[in-house]
């Protein structure tokens, strides 16, 4: 499997503008739900690997959209970085910074790595890695776009790029994509448990085109 670049993942991310999360327990409703989201055009899913079977899902997505860019979410321990990427990993997402979790990263080639940050200072430690795509979370609860771009004003010289995640949905996702240097929003309402488990394909397609009415211009 060929290392993805930032500047590829960045191109990907930003036709949509919006980075889906998909977590749940059983496989085959992730790559439900990843068909639909695929469909619509999302080229870039997120696997949170939250659940026993997780890792499951995120082989299953690799394979059967091998044309999605398919990363792993809530990197929490090192072990997790080589399996993740053992299963097909292209980039990987953590809710916060230890840079244990990027030497491992860096070991395992699953690259671009995206670290979560909550204030300044973390994202200058990031900053002294030569990490510049970094995770706003959780966003809503940390204040919010205003303080994103307060923190951003302080660091974003140094050529930052933003994904906000945590507490997002249709209505703030706006004021977020207003921050050109917001490269997308993540988050699990492109996709809720419910809608996934219960594999409602209809109402997955319809939060999709509501998305994309607000991404796309």
């Amino acid at each position: 499997m060929d290392p993805l670049s930032q500047k590829e993942l960045l191109e990907a991310l930003e036709k949509t503008r919006a980075l889906p999360l998909l977590s749940g327990e059983d496989p085959e409703k992730i790559l439900q739900a990843g068909r639909v989201l695929a469909q619509a055009g999302f080229q870039v899913l997120e696997v949170a690997l939250r659940t026993p079977r997780a890792l499951e899902a995120l082989a299953l997505l690799a394979k059967e959209l091998p044309k999605a860019i398919v990363g792993a979410g809530t990197l929490l321990e090192p072990a997790q970085v080589g399996e993740a990427r053992r299963a097909g990993a292209r980039f990987g997402v953590s809710p916060g910074f230890r840079p244990a979790l990027l030497e491992a990263a860096r070991e395992a080639d699953l690259l671009p790595f995206i670290p979560g940050v909550a204030t300044p200072t973390e994202a200058m430690a990031a900053l002294e890695e030569g990490l510049t795509l970094l995770k706003f979370f959780p966003a809503k609860a940390l204040g919010g776009a205003p303080r994103l771009g307060a923190t951003h004003a302080a660091l974003g010289h140094r050529g930052l790029r933003w994904i906000p995640t945590g507490g997002i949905d249709l209505e703030n996702l706006p004021s977020y994509l207003a921050f050109p240097w917001v490269a997308a929003c993540g988050g699990s309402w492109l996709a809720p448990k419910n809608l996934l488990e219960n594999g409602d394909v209809q109402a997955l397609r319809s939060l999709a085109e509501k998305t994309l009415a607000l991404t796309i211009p």
